[in-house]
């Protein structure tokens, strides 16, 4: 939930003294009025019709940069409420789907932002700040998105023989025009070629990402106080190419959806490299960077105690403080449903696109040896047990076979459900938001929330 007694991070490190920024490239968070930019001093947004970007950006000689700010601004002014209108109504987000609107909405609307252009200005920011005042500083990339369109010589590397396949490159042509495949379960499994193409398109993406980060990896290292830069890397959701049926990330709890990239970086703190093999949550994100903010302002309800224990320097240092255990939900992004409905509704019942996929992962030591399970918990009955460490792409359901382990699991599964629950209810703090019933719609079609 996002109401005013919800903490964000940025709120509470804002009210600890400092300057809070962030630089965004998802419409979804930057365009939209879905109370995700809570706390943030500044805010540019790279998605949308009209960007806001940091002046220095601009490519215009100064004087003209001035009065393209200024029409840019009044262009943004008039076109935010129209985009959020837009943004809340199914029958122009089935519109979009269709072929003809994809390619208008994706490159001229900025659906994926402009990335490259996002980590320039990050590492310009970076290199020219001076004080001491301590920052917070959020970067939200979209570069591995569909629609997949990489440069050249990045698709030359990963798929060498995409410029001289005319089919390959009618499937990768279909599919960025496409946009209600992006997300839907797939009627019939992808083809060879097809699979080939979508996996190679986004190792693609990923590569060209991998690349230009370098030169923000540079401005950090380049900072008189690069050693108590703690720098985290992570990802909100994977994707599913076809795996299991489904496409994107909504509606299942498989490994290619919620088993992310985590890197932390804090040389003062971790001066030497180390690998965690076990399990853990990315909730703790949140815990970790408060624990190294170190003191809190008092209007903040967090327990010191909680961000304490579960700060990943915890994991880090073998002091795993939930034994190896990690929590997924997964709740059905309604505004999805109803495009589904609306074109292929046997695929509702089919793939269960409205039930809540839960789903706990734990290493386990039995008999000296090692085994990572995963229960997944479909509307509150276990449905698939899955051991990880022999069976790494969740192919060979083990449920039949382990019913007493799928039993403690599922106790584990309900008992986490529960305190997650509790500490929400508890939670006292946080800035006013409006909000009303649009946006709570708007944040379940989502998949937001509940």
């Amino acid at each position: 939930s996002l109401t005013a007694d919800r903490p964000h991070l940025a709120e509470i490190l804002g009210q600890a003294g400092y300057e809070t920024i962030g630089f965004c490239n998802n419409p979804l968070v930057g365009v939209l009025n879905n109370g995700l930019k809570r706390g943030f001093a500044t805010f540019y947004n790279y998605g949308g019709a009209f960007p806001s970007t940091p002046n220095h950006s601009s490519r215009l000689p100064r004087p003209f940069n001035h009065l393209a700010e200024a029409y840019t601004q009044f262009l943004r002014r008039i076109s935010y409420p129209i985009q959020n209108s837009f943004g809340q109504s199914d029958l122009a987000f089935r519109l979009s789907l269709n072929a003809w609107a994809t390619p208008l909405w994706s490159r001229f609307a900025n659906f994926k932002g402009q990335n490259q252009r996002s980590v320039q200005d990050v590492s310009y920011f970076l290199r020219k700040r001076q004080g001491e005042r301590p920052l917070f500083l959020f970067l939200n990339l979209m570069e591995t998105h569909l629609p997949f369109w990489p440069p050249g010589e990045y698709v030359d590397k990963i798929a060498p023989y995409f410029r001289e396949s005319r089919e390959a490159r009618e499937i990768m042509r279909a599919w960025n025009r496409e946009a209600y495949r992006w997300a839907a379960p797939l009627a019939e499994p992808l083809g060879e070629l097809e699979s080939q193409v979508l996996s190679d398109m986004y190792d693609a993406e990923v590569a060209y990402q991998d690349d230009y980060l370098g030169e923000l990896f540079d401005a950090l290292a380049d900072r008189p106080n690069a050693d108590n830069t703690l720098t985290v890397i992570v990802s909100d959701h994977g994707d599913g190419l076809g795996e299991h049926g489904y496409m994107g990330h909504a509606f299942v709890a498989y490994q290619e959806l919620v088993h992310v990239p985590l890197l932390m970086q804090w040389p003062k703190r971790l001066p030497q490299p180390a690998r965690i093999t076990t399990p853990v949550s990315t909730r703790r994100v949140f815990h970790t960077i408060l624990d190294a903010a170190g003191r809190l302002p008092d209007t903040a309800v967090v327990e010191p105690m909680s961000v304490r224990g579960l700060t990943l320097l915890n994991s880090v240092h073998g002091r795993d403080p939930e034994n190896g255990a990690a929590y997924s939900e997964v709740y059905p992004p309604m505004t999805f449903v109803r495009a589904i409905e609306n074109r292929q509704p046997h695929l509702l019942e089919q793939f269960r696109c409205l039930a809540v996929r839960k789903a706990v992962v734990r290493r386990t030591d039995s008999g000296g040896v090692d085994n990572t399970l995963k229960l997944i918990q479909v509307d509150d009955t276990p449905d698939e047990l899955f051991n990880l460490t022999a069976d790494p792409l969740e192919l060979a359901d083990v449920l039949d076979e382990m019913g007493d382990t799928a039993v403690t699991l599922n106790q584990e599964i309900n008992r986490i459900s529960a305190t997650t629950q509790r500490q929400r209810d508890n939670l006292a703090v946080g800035g006013e938001v409006e909000i009303d019933e649009h946006l709570t719609q708007r944040l379940r079609g989502l998949g937001y929330i509940e």
